[in-house]
């Protein structure tokens, strides 16, 4: 269990990283990898307790990072 939430950790900052990099977002850098660690752990928590999401941890932590910097963003723009 705790190297599969390392591990969603580390893919999390990863596509955080990519994120910014390629302009897919424009928070910066720190903010987008703390959008998508936040994002990657709530869906964790969600599958740990419910059950659902896909087979594989790493698809989980890829979609829920995008999931939430897709979100976050736009919810609190003006």
């Amino acid at each position: 269990m705790l190297p599969t939430l390392i591990g969603t950790v580390v893919i999390a900052g990863i596509v955080g990283y990519v994120a910014e990099k390629s302009g897919f977002t424009h928070n910066g850098i720190l903010q987008s990898i703390i959008i998508c660690i936040g994002g990657a752990f709530l869906f964790y928590f969600v599958r740990i307790m419910f059950g659902f999401g896909f087979s594989s941890h790493g698809m989980n932590a890829i979609v829920s990072s995008i999931g939430a910097l897709v979100i976050v963003p736009f919810h609190w723009r003006r």
